[in-house]
C-alpha cells in the first residue's frame, strides 16, 4: 500500500449513515475505502500508512460553511486577501475543511475590493479550501437590511452584475438577493447563464413574489427567518413560501438566538431533511480573544450574538460549525441529521463536487470529534491539518 491515513474504531458519519465500529481508509487525498473494524483488524497496512484509533469518536465529512463572513479577528469585511487566507487557516480548529467567504453589500469600489481579496486568496490557502465567494446583496430589500447600510444597496442592475462576475473571475458560487425587485427575472436569467445560485434574503417579497422567482430557480434562501417578510395567516411572506414549498432549500443559524430551538425542531419536521443546510453566518470578531470587536466597520458587543453598538441591531453569529451541530443535536436533532446539514446538504444545493460525503473516490477532508463535540483532528486533502 501507499501512504494514507487509516481511522478505526471509529462512528462514521458518512453523510447519509452512521456506521458503528468502522474504519475509514485515505491515499492520495481521496477517500479509498471505508469498512468494518473486523476487516482492519484482518488488514496489513504498509509501514507509510498513518494508523490513528478514533476510540469510538465520531469521523463525519468536513464541514462546509457556505455562509461565513470572519472568524478569529479576520474577515472579508477587511477588504484583504491575507484575512481571508487566516480564515483559512483558523477554521479547521472548528471542523471546517471548505467555506464560501461571504461579502456583505458595499459601494462598488469596495465590494469590488473585497471579491478581488477573495480572488487572489483562492488557491493559496494552506487550511480550509477556500471555495468560491457568497455575495450578500447588493440587490436587496431597503425594508429588510438587517445589519446592511442602506448606502450599499442598489436596484438590479445588469452592467453593475457584470462587474462584479469580470472582477470575481468565475468565482461567485451563491447570491442573496431580494426575488421582489424590478428586474429581478433578467438578473435571474444572467446568473442562470453565469452557473450563481440565487437565494432570497433580505427580502420584503409577498409569498407571490417568492413564487415567482421559484420560476426562474431563487430556489435556495438565506437564514431563514431572518431579513425576511414574516408569516401572516393573510400573506404567508418569504418565510411562508420557504415552508410551504419543499422544494426551497434554507440556511439555518442553530445558535437558539436566530431562531429559537423550537422552531428549529418545527423546520427539522416541517421540510425535508436534505432541503437544510446549517451555516454561521459568523462575522470577524468570532472566537476574538483581544481587541474591540468591529464588524462591516462598526463595533459589536457580544451577548450570544454579535450585537451593534450604536443600536442594539444584531449584526450576526457568533457561532462555529461544531457548535452548530452540537447545538441541533442538543435541540434534539439526531447526530446524523446534524451532520448531513453540514456536509452533504450545502455540497448537493451549492453544487459542491466531491465533498460532503465519507464514500470512495470523495475529496479526503474529515473531521474527527469525540462525544463532547470537540475537534480531535481534521483532516485536509488527506493531510492532518496542524502536523508537519
Amino acid at each position: 500500500m501507499k501512504s494514507g491515513i487509516c481511522i478505526h474504531n471509529a462512528k462514521v458519519v458518512t453523510g447519509f449513515s452512521i456506521m458503528e465500529d468502522c474504519a475509514v481508509y485515505i491515499e492520495d487525498q481521496k477517500i479509498v475505502d471505508v469498512f468494518s473494524e473486523k476487516r482492519f483488524r484482518n488488514k496489513t497496512f504498509d509501514d507509510k500508512v498513518k494508523i490513528i484509533n478514533a476510540y469510538g469518536s465520531y469521523v463525519s465529512p468536513g464541514f462546509i460553511d457556505t455562509h461565513i463572513h470572519g472568524v478569529g479577528g479576520f474577515g472579508t469585511d477587511d477588504m484583504d486577501k491575507n484575512s481571508i487566507l487566516k480564515m483559512s487557516e483558523i477554521l479547521p480548529r472548528y471542523g471546517v475543511t471548505s467555506f464560501i467567504p461571504t461579502i456583505y453589500s458595499r459601494i462598488e469600489p469596495e465590494l469590488v475590493k473585497s471579491i478581488k481579496a477573495v480572488v487572489g486568496a483562492k488557491g493559496k490557502e494552506k487550511g480550509a479550501h477556500i471555495l468560491g465567494m457568497h455575495l450578500e446583496g447588493p440587490f436587496i430589500s431597503h425594508e429588510r437590511l438587517g445589519a446592511q447600510t442602506p448606502e450599499s444597496v442598489v436596484p438590479v442592475d445588469l452592467a453593475l452584475m457584470d462587474r462584479l462576475i469580470a472582477a470575481a473571475k468565475g468565482n461567485i458560487i451563491n447570491m442573496t438577493v431580494a426575488p421582489e425587485l424590478k428586474d429581478m427575472r433578467r438578473l435571474a436569467l444572467h446568473c442562470i447563464a453565469k452557473n450563481i445560485i440565487l437565494q432570497a434574503g433580505h427580502t420584503n417579497a409577498t409569498y407571490e413574489q417568492m413564487v415567482e422567482g421559484m420560476q426562474v430557480r431563487i430556489m435556495h434562501s438565506t437564514h431563514l427567518f431572518n431579513a425576511m417578510s414574516r408569516i401572516h395567516h393573510r400573506n404567508p411572506g418569504a418565510v411562508g413560501a420557504i415552508l410551504i414549498h419543499p422544494e426551497m432549500s434554507c440556511e439555518i443559524i442553530a445558535d437558539g438566538i436566530h431562531i429559537d430551538k423550537t422552531l428549529i425542531k418545527f423546520i427539522f419536521k416541517s421540510k425535508p431533511l436534505d432541503r437544510l443546510v446549517l451555516i454561521t453566518d459568523s462575522l470577524k470578531p468570532t472566537g476574538q480573544t483581544e481587541g474591540k470587536l468591529i464588524a462591516n466597520g462598526e463595533e459589536v458587543y457580544l451577548d450570544k450574538c454579535f450585537h451593534r453598538t450604536s443600536d442594539d441591531v444584531i449584526a450576526g453569529s457568533a457561532l462555529t460549525m461544531i457548535q452548530g451541530v452540537k447545538n441541533l443535536v442538543d435541540f434534539g436533532i439526531s447526530i446524523e441529521k446534524a451532520i448531513k446539514t453540514a456536509t452533504l446538504n450545502p455540497a448537493t444545493i451549492l453544487n459542491i463536487k466531491n465533498k460532503g460525503m465519507i464514500a470512495p473516490d470523495y475529496d479526503a477532508d474529515l473531521v474527527i470529534f469525540n462525544q463532547n463535540f470537540e475537534i480531535l483532528h481534521t483532516i485536509i486533502n488527506g493531510k492532518i491539518y496542524g502536523e508537519n
